[in-house]
């Protein structure tokens, strides 16, 4: 199949007009001018975009795609309020609203131009959903308890259900890692059993990090909303008394019980880090995620993003959850990105070009996938969108990575392939699900919240 469009955007080359890409076999054999192209492969079915780009499908760094249907349950308050209402709004769900709810997150993705989700779970929603959709996937299971004498079994049921999701999912695909829980519901025990399982299984781990005033105060003072003190048995973040103060900041906290000891760490928001901090996350080549719009609409901070770029730091962009930014759109979180930074940082202008590379190759590195996916390369898989150029505010359109990044929303994606499979082409699906089934589920889960 030839895949042709006004401008083709490789990203790790510079973006020409009027341009083709042969796709075979789940990747791509070969890029250059419309014409050539089809003269070489006359054969050769093909798909034209018109007035659009053709680019590398977005890769989502952090989200919890089984929180898409909790969306808009809680509006306008801070980090605090929200994650304790999300607490309590996620004990209505059983298992099976779980899935309903990763499928319609990941539908989401795929139909916003994201071809490859990072995502932190518990419950195995998302690996499930991830592997029946087509979308490419790197899955942490969340482990944590408090309690030292508890982290054993923790880790157990971890490594069991960490070893049957592997069972379960195409590898070429999906990728299974593990994820300590947030700080403020873990024992520090916890960080070293997991950088262990992870060298022992060859796993990617992921955590959230620095990335609420709160959570620094907690680690570093012992006083916050999350301190032993202010909290009940219902709210269950701290199990037993007491927690001591560290005096130290969240990263190099985790540093110390060896939290970046594994081989492939990504560490998610990094907000409230210092400049050790981040000679601590080169130093152990941990890859940053950041979340530009859930950390504004919590309240949580800036991530310091031009700081990240100059130590060259692995670094890309993570949506989070669709429960507090009402939304999958890797276009909004990198016009947003540019925005706040080149608000609070007036010594450094972010340019378009390096947010488009931070939501594709960008979050490829820090993956550890950039040899497959990420750009438009002969030998990369095809996991491909084309994003519509048209519309009259983008056009005429004279840089188009400008016009991508300072105009586009997800609704222009006009298709979504993942290795070499159209899985989305404007409001057609080609999944492993039956997309209006999933919908009705979805209005009868949104009906039990309600309740």
């Amino acid at each position: 199949m030839l895949l042709t469009a006004q401008y083709i955007l490789p990203i790790t080359s510079e973006p020409f007009q009027n341009g083709a890409i042969l796709v075979r076999d789940g990747l791509i054999r070969d890029i250059g001018p419309v014409e050539s192209l089809k003269l070489r492969y006359p054969d050769e079915e093909v798909k034209d975009f018109g007035s659009a780009a053709i680019m590398p499908g977005l890769v989502d760094l952090h989200t919890h795609l089984e929180n898409a249907v909790i969306r808009g349950i809680v509006h306008d308050v801070p980090y605090t309020t929200w994650i304790m209402s999300l607490v309590e709004t996620s004990n209505k769900l059983d298992v099976a609203d779980w899935y309903d709810s990763a499928i319609l997150g990941g539908l989401e993705a795929l139909s916003s131009g994201i071809t490859c989700v990072a995502d932190i779970t518990a419950t195995g929603a998302a690996s499930t959903a991830t592997q029946k959709l087509g979308l490419r996937s790197v899955i942490y299971r969340e482990v944590g308890a408090m309690d030292k004498r508890r982290v054993d079994y923790a880790m157990r049921l971890a490594e069991n259900d960490i070893l049957h999701w592997r069972e379960e999912v195409d590898p070429e695909r999906v990728t299974i890692g593990i994820a300590p829980a947030a700080m403020y519901a873990c024992h520090p025990s916890v960080f070293g059993r997991v950088t262990e399982l992870a060298n022992r299984e060859h796993l990617p781990v992921a955590m959230h990090m620095a990335g609420n005033r709160e959570e620094f105060n907690f680690i570093k003072y012992g006083s916050s909303p999350f301190a032993v003190h202010v909290m009940d048995d219902k709210r269950g973040y701290v199990e037993v008394p007491p927690w001591l103060p560290t005096g130290t900041t969240p990263v190099r906290y985790a540093l110390n019980w060896g939290a970046f000891e594994a081989e492939n760490v990504l560490a998610i928001h990094c907000v409230h880090v210092d400049e050790k901090d981040i000679q601590k996350l080169k130093k152990y080549d941990v890859a940053v995620g950041v979340c530009p719009r859930i950390n504004a609409q919590l309240g949580m901070g800036v991530a310091p993003m031009s700081e990240f770029l100059r130590a060259g730091l692995r670094l890309g962009l993570g949506t989070d959850s669709p429960a507090a930014t009402d939304s999958t759109d890797m276009f909004e979180e990198m016009r947003l990105g540019m925005l706040v930074q080149r608000a609070v940082n007036t010594s450094t202008f972010l340019e378009s070009a390096t947010m488009l590379e931070m939501a594709t190759m960008g979050g490829a590195r820090a993956l550890r996938l950039d040899d497959k996916i990420g750009s438009l390369e002969v030998g990369k898989c095809a996991d491909i969108i084309a994003v519509d150029l048209s519309g009259s505010h983008q056009t005429p359109t004279t840089d188009p990575v400008s016009a991508v990044v300072n105009t586009c929303t997800g609704s222009d994606v006009l298709m979504t392939m993942v290795a070499g499979v159209p899985l989305y082409e404007t409001n057609k699906w080609n999944v492993g699900v039956e997309v209006a089934r999933s919908i009705a589920r979805v209005i009868e889960i949104r009906g039990k919240l309600r309740d």
